[in-house]
């Protein structure tokens, strides 16, 4: 119940909300809110706060998730399970695979809970593949009045519609009912090629493979490419053996941590360490659990923005990002990372009707980073792209709104939910506007 100081995983961000609670249970959740709401404060539920925009930023009641964790129901021959909303990947994952499933795709870290990664339209890549949130088969949420609903394709459609990517400007998630899939495993291949050359067979790489990114240090001409091929559970395992992973976890996380930090005194020693990192990038063959495969470890903090747009435009947009790196002074510590997402139906998801291609940016934590990240969204700005709603975007609702066909729908649902503005802060305001009654909170 006391006040803690909260703090985001890269530290950029800082709040100190009113106070913290810990529900336990669903009720405790609608208890929690209601006291809340009565007492005139906002509520915000946090995760893992892994999020690098302000989209979790408390400024009220935040609500810790942590006792909401673990599988509640699953169901082997469906594939169905159930699970509450505080859980951590990193949890849920492993308990999976003991009963034989898995998660039909993943993004690349696995830090989030199962909640805050929906919440916010975390995802992976594989052109055939959507986002996390195409996987939930229902939800479980507390509205702003402190009542209990529930939401799938068959009851309460709307809420379900846009819930499934819903920000948490519609109430707090405490469960979710997940689309699981037989146990499989990923074999990959990591492979440094120029970026000319995957530019060239970019289709190709993408159309062939289940899984496929890659990473570009912007003051090289060097990629590191990641096919992976899904295998059935029984295929033999061929792991990377464990002095190797240490090697690599050392370079990419205690070596990568040490070059960043002499760059962050000595600037302009930046496009050197990035090009080096480049020529360090090692190539890989390896065949493993899918959920071990996919998700990797990340010590080094940064931060991040992200947009989503037609995947279509992927080689122009890389090209144009290319051309800006080669003709710029900014110091870019880190390599930007590309991945393709399926389209699908989720009212306000970044891949709502549209197979995308994601293009992530970041930059060291100690280094600046705001004159990059806005050069870069004027690049996106230019193909109608779609902020990841977890990663760092200065649009707002007027922008938004031409971006996304089903944005008022979006807001209207939001509106009738939460009037008074219960769940929402400053960043759903920017984002969103303000809820039609707020003014009287």
């Amino acid at each position: 119940m006391t006040s803690q100081p909260w703090r985001n995983w890269s530290g950029r961000l800082a709040a100190n909300p009113v106070r913290v609670e810990h529900p336990a249970d669903v009720d405790a959740v609608a208890t929690a809110v209601k006291t809340a709401a009565s007492a005139g404060l906002r509520v915000k539920a946090a995760g893992s706060g892994h999020s690098f925009s302000e989209i979790g930023l408390p400024d009220g009641v935040l609500l810790r998730l942590d006792r909401l964790t673990g599988i509640l129901y699953s169901d082997t021959d469906t594939g169905l399970v159930t699970v509450a909303a505080g859980t951590p990947l990193y949890e849920l994952n492993p308990a999976l695979a003991q009963l034989g499933l898995a998660m039909e795709n993943l993004g690349d870290i696995d830090r989030q809970t199962i909640s805050g990664a929906t919440a916010t339209g975390t995802h992976g890549t594989g052109v055939g593949l959507g986002s996390i949130s195409t996987q939930i088969r229902a939800l479980e949420i507390v509205l702003a009045d402190g009542s209990i609903v529930t939401c799938s394709a068959t009851e309460r459609p709307e809420l379900f519609a846009a819930a499934r990517v819903g920000l948490g400007a519609l109430g707090i998630v405490t469960s979710i009912t997940l689309q699981c899939v037989p146990s499989f495993a990923l074999h990959v291949v990591e492979e440094a090629m120029p970026l000319a050359d995957v530019l060239d067979q970019l289709d190709d790489l993408v159309d062939g493979n289940d899984h496929f990114e890659f990473f570009w240090f912007p003051h090289s001409k060097t990629a590191l490419t990641r096919r992976c091929t899904r295998l059935p559970a029984t295929t033999p395992l061929r792991q990377l053996g464990a002095t190797r992973r240490r090697l690599d976890e050392f370079s990419a996380n205690t070596v990568f941590e040490g070059l960043l930090r002499v760059g962050t005194r000595q600037p302009r020693l930046v496009p050197a360490i990035t090009r080096l990192g480049a020529r360090l990038m090692g190539s890989s063959d390896f065949v493993d659990e899918s959920h071990l495969a996919l998700a990797s470890r990340r010590d080094v903090r940064f931060n991040e923005g992200e947009f989503a747009f037609d995947r279509a435009k992927a080689v122009s947009v890389l090209r144009e990002i290319e051309h800006f790196a080669d003709h710029t002074d900014e110091k870019i510590s880190f390599p930007l990372e590309v991945r393709f997402v399926a389209a699908d139906d989720i009212t306000l998801a970044p891949t709502s009707g549209r197979t995308s291609c994601y293009i992530a940016f970041h930059q060291y934590h100690r280094m600046p980073y705001e004159s990059y990240f806005a050069s870069v969204e004027a690049i996106f700005a230019g193909v109608d792209a779609r902020p990841h709603w977890g990663k760092m975007h200065t649009l707002d609702a007027a922008t938004l709104r031409t971006r996304y066909p089903r944005f008022d729908e979006f807001v209207g649902l939001r509106d009738e939910l939460d009037p008074h503005g219960v769940f929402t802060n400053a960043y759903l305001n920017r984002v969103l506007g303000e809820p039609v009654s707020s003014g009287d909170k």
